[in-house]
């Protein structure tokens, strides 16, 4: 039942005979099989095809359901919560994204604030909470297999939150919990500009440096789940900090802007933004051929191809793909770091930015979810 059903996943609609040809079966046992499917919900019968000349019985003719059910991805932040949910071929039904007051925030308040995303979610694409089969979170912590959060540091520690608990004690939904950057390397495989690329590596690179890892195909995890976690980047010469390419861009547009430093038009934008400098100006200022700007983005480059050259050494990934929130202004270091990292590796992997931009770990919540109900598909109840 379970390489029928496969097949019929993957597939529009098929004919008993393209079953036959897919799986090996026999007739009978195929023609079974689909009825057992009809009755459980996965597969509907479609009417006979219509053929020019046609001898016999109209073929019967089977597709897969994917609106039997949906599965749902949440990226979970310090910020802000985003809810994607996802018809069961991985088409995007509904997003919706949620602020909250920061990881200082009530435990209530943030479980509050992931409820409100999701019920938006489903009502934007018309579904209830029955029909969520699984739910895939992605946090910014190292995760086990088990989906036990690393306590090591105090901001892994205040994701913590029983978001598991939580969803599976309302709505009874399989709840998998997962590390960001995993997700992100998961999306981009999935449907990124890392698709089909089985040895790969993803760099998270908002507020801090994550990386997510696909070796031969395979999602790297490690023992506790902190494959990828790059803290001690304060031993690289030249980078000093975990931190990421928006965090840099702001702090080093505000350097840029103290007294007696070179004009540019940041400064502008100190004296009279509300919010100070975001990175999304300096790139901006950048573009518009602002020197200080683009000198800002040029050592942000060169630094990420330091830190891109560490990693691979020890990786070998064939592509670096660099995502998150910033991912969609980044092809402007793209010159610097591919520079930098030639200065370190006779062979350097490719580097190329993420087309997904900041639904890359939801969209990666998604696949998780996705996994496991292709997994898994024959033990979970539809409520058909």
């Amino acid at each position: 039942m379970g390489a029928v059903l496969a097949v019929m996943r993957r597939s529009g609609p098929v004919t008993g005979t393209d079953l036959i040809e897919a799986t090996g079966l026999a007739r009978a046992t195929v023609i079974a099989v689909c009825d057992d499917l009809i009755q459980a919900g996965w597969v509907r019968e479609l009417a006979p095809q219509k053929m020019t000349v046609q001898k016999g019985r109209p073929a019967r003719v089977f597709e897969f359901d994917a609106r039997v059910g949906v599965v749902v991805g949440l990226d979970f932040g310090s910020e802000k919560t985003t809810a994607l949910v996802a018809d069961l071929r991985g088409n995007i039904l509904a997003k919706a994204t949620e602020s909250l007051g920061g990881f200082t925030a009530p435990d209530a308040e943030r479980l509050a604030t992931i409820d409100k995303a999701l019920r938006k979610a489903l009502a934007d694409a018309d579904a209830r909470h029955a029909d969520v089969l699984v739910a895939g979170v992605g946090i910014a912590a190292p995760v086990d297999r088990s989906g036990n959060i690393s306590h090591s540091q105090p901001f892994w520690e205040s994701l913590d939150i029983g978001i598991q608990e939580n969803l599976r004690d309302r709505f009874g939904w399989p709840v998998l919990l997962a590390n960001d950057a995993n997700l992100a390397a998961m999306a981009e495989h999935w449907m990124g500009v890392g698709r089909g690329v089985n040895d790969l590596a993803v760099m998270l690179a908002g507020e801090r440096i994550g990386f997510g890892f696909m070796d031969s195909g395979q999602l790297l995890h490690g023992a506790s789940g902190r494959s990828g976690e790059v803290g001690l980047l304060d031993l690289v010469d030249g980078v000093g900090t975990p931190d990421g390419i928006a965090a840099l861009a702001r702090d080093m547009a505000v350097a840029a802007c103290k007294k007696d430093s070179p004009a540019t038009v940041l400064a502008t934008l100190a004296d009279n933004s509300e919010v100070g400098i975001t990175a999304e100006a300096v790139f901006a200022a950048a573009a518009q051929g602002d020197l200080v700007s683009q000198q800002i983005l040029d050592a942000i480059g060169r630094r990420m191809g330091r830190v891109v050259a560490v990693m691979a050494t020890f990786m070998d990934p064939e592509l670096v793909v660099i995502g998150g929130a910033v991912s969609a202004a980044s092809s402007i270091l793209l010159t610097p770091l591919r520079s930098e990292l030639a200065r370190y590796m006779p062979n350097p992997p490719r580097v190329e930015v993420s087309t997904l931009g900041d639904a890359i770990v939801t969209l990666g919540a998604v696949r998780l979810a996705l996994d496991y109900v292709e997994k898994h598909a024959l033990n979970l109840r539809l409520d058909v």
